[in-house]
């Protein structure tokens, strides 16, 4: 039978319907277009990483290499900073210290210095240039100084060395080289040649004993008087 417009020639038993070539997908593969930028950055990254990973594999290589020196070297700063911390105890260093009290009839007596150094636990200070102010009998003062001491804070015992000076409130000067103070106690003694002058006059001596918190000053040695005075 003639084809005709519309009419179309059905498959035959068994075979299976293939669809038309226009009705197939096209095969193809669908080309990406790159921008100047894009090939751009591209080219960095691929230059970037030509250098970075040689460098890293060097820089990995020698971390492997040295580790072991690094490990070594740890254990001796820690070894060395034990043996320190074991030879030298701990200081304290204070700028203008003040140490005050009172004797048994409260009258104050005051301790200071330009600096004072302390060593481990102990109660006794270092300080350089130290001043001792103690009230004396009677309402009077004494003022006790020198270039360097040592501060025993229990027993309130102030030992002075270099350019000891000690002034009374009557005009009592005593220089000597060392001294020891009980600044509770208002005592002072010295094993040192010493100079004193006051209204009294001059007095040379081997040492001295300051007793009843500075009403009796004992001259030791050889002393030697030169007093002056009224009628």
């Amino acid at each position: 039978m003639p084809a005709g417009p519309g009419w179309a020639r059905p498959p035959s038993p068994g075979a299976e319907a293939l669809p038309d070539w226009r009705e197939r997908p096209v095969p193809s593969r669908a080309r990406r277009i790159y921008t100047r930028g894009s090939i751009l950055r591209r080219r960095f990254a691929v230059r970037f990483l030509k250098y970075v990973l040689p460098l890293g594999a060097l820089a990995l290589l020698s971390a492997i290499v040295l580790w072991p020196e690094f490990e070594r070297e740890g254990e001796n700063a820690r070894l060395s900073f034990r043996r320190m911390s074991r030879a030298a105890p701990e200081s304290v260093r204070v700028v203008d210290p003040r140490y005050q009290g009172v004797d048994e009839q409260g009258r104050p007596f005051n301790v200071t210095a330009f600096t004072a150094s302390q060593q481990g636990s102990t109660n006794v200070v270092e300080l350089e240039a130290p001043r001792g102010d103690l009230v004396l009998s009677g309402g009077g003062w004494m003022l006790v100084e020198s270039r360097d001491g040592r501060f025993d804070r229990n027993a309130n015992i102030l030992d002075l060395r270099r350019d000891v000076t000690i002034w009374q409130d009557d005009g009592t000067l005593i220089e000597t080289q060392e001294a020891r103070v009980d600044v509770k106690g208002g005592n002072a003694e010295g094993d040192r040649p010493i100079a004193a002058q006051g209204t009294f006059g001059t007095i040379t001596g081997d040492g001295f004993r300051l007793r009843d918190r500075g009403t009796v000053v004992v001259f030791t040695g050889n002393a030697r008087a030169v007093l002056e005075g009224g009628q």
